[in-house]
C-alpha cells in the first residue's frame, strides 16, 4: 500500500472514530474478554494513526478491527498480533484488543536527539510512530542535542507511555547529505556499509581464472561482444554477443556474470547476499549486495578483461524466430563498454563500434519486442527522474532520464534469457524446484475504477468489452504519451495491477505474457538471480536442486527486500526534490492535480513532477467537502470543484525537508 493509500484511509478513519468504541465494560472501566461477550481470536497487521490508535488487518475479516491506544498494549505499525474480538452490535464497526505481540515489524527507529538535564528523548521520523522514544544518559552512545540517530527498543511496559530504548548510531546534522541518505537507509532497515568480517571473507575469494576454468567452459573470447548500461553504472553484469552462422541465422549470446562461481554456499559473503537479497539505488549511490571487490572487479564484465560467464545463447532467423538454444557456463572478453546514449547513436547512424552487430540486434529486438506486444504483454514505460547534483549533494537540476531503441535492446534479450531459462526448467524438469518471477491477474475493482477514473480524460480501455485488458492498457499508453496527464494515469495505472514478487509456485508473470519467467540475469545485484543460476547448473549437472521450502522462504524475503529498497529509493527522491524546492518559496508553476483527499488536494509540477499539497484549510473562497467517488474536492456555496488531472498554478510556500514535504498554495 502506497504512502497516499494509507494515509488516505487513516485520515478517514480519524473522523469517523474519535470516540472509545462502545461495548461491556467492568467496574474499573476495562472491556471484559469473555467467550460470552467476544467471538474469538484473529491475527493480522497493525495500522497505526498519528492519534494513537489503530486498525488491524486481517485476511480472516472483510473489515479492519478498531483498536484503541489503550488496547494496543504497545504493539506499534506494521506489527503483526493476535486480537480478541469484542460482541459485535449490529450495524457497528468490529474492535478488539491485543492480547500477543507475534512479531515485531521494527524495533529500530530514526529520529532527532532531544537531550534534557537527566534523559534524553528521540523524537522519530517515521509519521507512522506517535509514540517518542525516552533514552537514559548512559545509552545516548556520544549523540548531542539536535543530531539524527539511529535508537532500539530495549523494553517496553505496556502501564509506560513510552518505550525505553538506547542509541546504536549517531548519523550527524540534519540537513547533510550524507546524513538523510544514511537516516533513509536506517529507516527501511537497509545497511549502508559491509562488516570487516564480509569484507575480509570477499577479500579471500580468489580472483584468478584457471586453466581447468576455461577448459570446463565455452569460448567466447574471439566472438564480439560488448555491454550496454547506464553511463554512471559501476558494475555490468549482463554482455551481449552477436556473429552469423554458417547457414546464414544468427547466434545471439546473453552472457551473464557468473556469480556463484565465486559466491560459495556456507561462506560469509553469501549469508550476507542473502540478508540484503539486493542492491539499493538511491538518487547519489548504490548501495551494492555484494562488496566492492567482487560487484564492481572479480564478477563485474569489465572490458577487456578475460571473465567467467552463465549464459544462454540463441540461433535467431531473420524473423527473431529461435530455432535452437544453449544455456551453460562460458568466459568471455567483452570488446567495448557502452553507455545507452553511445548505443543509441550507433544504432541511428550505422556508424563506430559494433555497427555491423548493434543495427541488427536492434533488428531482432524490435522484432521480439512486437511479438511480445502481440501476445498481450504491457507496454509500462515509467518516467525516470534523474538528478544533477554538486559535489556536496545539493541538487542543481532534475531531468528526466530518455529511454530509447538502444534500452529496449537489451530489455528484449534480457526477456528472452529470462523466459527461456524459466521455460527450459519447466518444461525438461517439470514439478522440480526453481525461482519464478510472478505476476497475477489484477483485481478487478482496481481495474474498474481506473476506467472510471479515465473516462474524465476523455479516455477508456477497451470497446464494448472486446479487446483484452493489455490490449486496451497499451493503447491507452499510446494515446496519453506525451500529454500533461501522462504521467497520472501512468502511475495509477500502475497502481491498479498486481506487484510481481518471487515464488517457487509459478502462476506466470501476467504483465509480460508470459506461461514461465524468471530473473537470471542481474546475479550481482538480485539474489534470486543467484538462485536461479544454482538452480538450472543442478538441473545442467544432474545435480540436487534442494528442496522447495528452503527456497520460498527465500524468495519472501527477497520479495520484502525488493520492497523495502524501492521505498527507499522513493524516500531518496522525494527528499531531494523537496531539497530541490527549497529555495524556490514563492515562485509560480504550472501543475496537475495528482491526488485528492478529505484534508486537500497534492499537485505535481509539470516541469520537474515534484508533487506538493495544498491544505484544505488554504482554500479559503468556500467550505470544500471530499466526494470520495468523483475524485474531487467540491466549494459548498460556489460549486467550484477541484479534481484529479486538473491543471492549476501554484505558488511553493514551504520546503520541510524533516517531513518530507512541500507545501504549495492555489494561485
Amino acid at each position: 500500500m502506497s504512502r497516499k493509500e494509507r494515509g488516505k484511509r487513516t485520515e478517514t478513519r480519524q473522523k469517523r472514530g474519535k470516540h472509545e468504541p462502545r461495548g461491556k465494560q467492568n467496574p474499573q472501566g476495562k472491556r471484559q474478554k469473555s467467550e460470552k461477550a467476544g467471538t474469538g481470536h484473529i491475527t493480522g497487521t497493525v495500522d497505526l494513526t498519528r492519534m494513537g490508535y489503530g486498525f488491524v488487518i486481517s485476511d480472516e475479516m472483510d473489515e479492519d478491527v478498531f483498536v484503541t491506544a489503550r488496547n494496543l498494549r504497545t504493539a506499534l505499525h506494521g506489527d503483526k498480533v493476535k486480537v480478541w474480538l469484542y460482541a459485535r452490535r449490529k450495524g457497528s464497526r468490529p474492535e478488539g484488543e491485543v492480547v500477543e505481540i507475534i512479531e515485531r515489524w521494527k524495533t529500530t527507529f530514526v529520529g532527532t536527539v532531544e537531550l534534557m538535564p537527566n534523559f534524553a528523548f528521540l523524537i522519530p521520523d517515521n509519521k507512522n510512530m506517535p509514540f517518542d522514544l525516552f533514552i537514559p544518559s548512559s545509552k545516548l552512545n556520544g549523540a548531542k542535542q539536535g543530531q539524527k540517530a539511529v535508537a532500539r527498543v530495549t523494553d517496553w511496559d505496556p502501564k509506560s507511555k513510552n518505550p525505553v530504548a538506547e542509541i546504536i548510531s549517531v548519523l550527524g546534522d540534519p540537513g547533510l547529505h550524507e546524513t538523510e541518505m544514511h537516516a533513509i537507509l536506517a529507516e527501511f532497515e537497509l545497511p549502508y556499509h559491509f562488516t570487516d568480517e564480509v569484507e575480509v571473507d570477499a577479500e579471500q575469494i580468489p580472483d584468478e581464472i584457471t586453466e581447468n576454468d576455461i577448459k570446463s567452459r565455452r569460448d567466447f573470447r574471439e566472438v564480439p561482444t560488448f555491454t550496454i548500461d547506464p553511463a554512471d553504472a559501476r558494475d555490468f553484469d549482463d554482455a551481449i554477443s552477436l556473429r552469423r552462422l554458417d547457414n546464414g541465422n544468427w547466434e545471439a549470446g546473453v552472457h551473464i556474470a557468473d556469480v556463484t562461481h565465486y559466491v560459495r554456499t556456507g561462506t560469509l559473503t553469501e549469508e550476507e547476499a542473502r540478508q540484503r537479497a539486493t542492491s539499493v539505488y538511491l538518487v547519489d549511490r548504490v548501495v551494492p549486495m555484494l562488496p566492492e571487490r567482487l560487484s564492481n572487479h572479480i564478477c563485474s564484465l569489465n572490458p577487456r578483461e578475460d571473465k567467467l560467464t552463465f549464459s544462454a545463447v540463441f540461433e535467431l532467423n531473420e524473423k527473431a524466430e529461435v530455432i535452437s538454444q544453449w544455456f551453460g557456463r562460458t568466459i568471455i572478453n567483452s570488446d567495448r563498454q557502452f553507455s545507452y546514449s553511445e548505443a543509441q547513436m550507433i544504432i541511428d547512424s550505422g556508424e563506430g563500434d559494433m555497427s555491423e552487430q548493434l543495427p541488427v540486434l536492434h533488428g531482432l529486438a524490435q522484432k521480439l519486442r512486437t511479438k511480445r506486444f502481440s501476445h498481450g504483454a504491457f507496454s509500462f514505460e515509467k518516467i525516470e527522474i534523474q538528478f544533477e547534483l554538486d559535489e556536496s549533494g545539493k541538487p542543481l537540476g532534475i531531468r528526466f532520464r530518455d529511454m530509447g531503441t538502444a534500452n529496449q535492446l537489451i530489455e528484449e534479450f534480457m526477456l528472452l534469457a529470462n523466459r527461456r531459462v524459466a521455460e527450459f526448467v519447466g518444461k525438461e524438469h517439470k514439478g522440480k524446484t526453481f525461482v519464478y518471477r510472478v505476476h497475477d491477474k489484477p483485481d478487478p475493482e482496481k481495474i474498474s475504477n481506473f476506467s472510471k477514473f479515465i473516462k474524465r480524460f476523455g479516455y477508456k480501455l477497451a470497446d464494448d468489452g472486446k479487446a483484452s485488458l493489455p490490449k486496451a492498457m497499451n493503447k491507452l499508453m499510446s494515446d496519453i504519451a506525451g500529454r500533461r496527464e501522462q504521467n497520472l494515469i501512468e502511475t495509477l495505472a500502475l497502481r491498479s495491477m498486481a506487484k510481481a514478487v518471487y515464488s517457487t509456485k509459478n502462476i506466470g508473470h501476467y504483465g509480460l505474457a508470459f506461461r514461465q519467467y524468471t530473473h537470471f540475469t542481474s546475479p550481482i545485484r538480485r539474489y534470486p538471480d543467484m538462485m536461479a543460476h544454482r538452480l538450472l547448473s543442478a538441473y545442467l549437472t544432474d545435480g540436487s536442486p534442494g528442496k522447495a521450502e528452503k527456497y520460498e522462504k527465500l524468495c519472501e524475503r527477497s520479495s520484502k527486500m525488493e520492497r523495502l529498497a524501492a521505498d527507499a529509493e522513493r524516500a531518496s527522491v522525494k527528499y531531494k526534490q523537496v531539497e530541490y524546492m527549497s529555495d524556490k518559496t514563492g515562485r509560480e508553476f504550472e501543475g496537475i492535480i495528482s491526488g485528492v483527499t478529505e484534508w486537500g488536494i497534492y499537485v505535481e509540477i509539470i516541469e520537474n513532477q515534484c508533487e506538493g499539497m495544498i491544505h484544505i484549510r488554504e482554500l479559503a473562497d468556500d467550505y470544500y467537502e471530499y466526494d470520495e467517488d468523483n475524485y474531487c474536492i467540491k466549494g459548498r456555496s460556489t460549486g467550484r470543484v477541484y479534481t484529479l488531472g486538473d491543471k492549476v498554478t501554484v505558488e511553493v510556500v514551504k520546503a520541510d525537508l524533516q517531513k518530507k514535504q512541500l507545501d504549495y498554495r492555489l494561485v
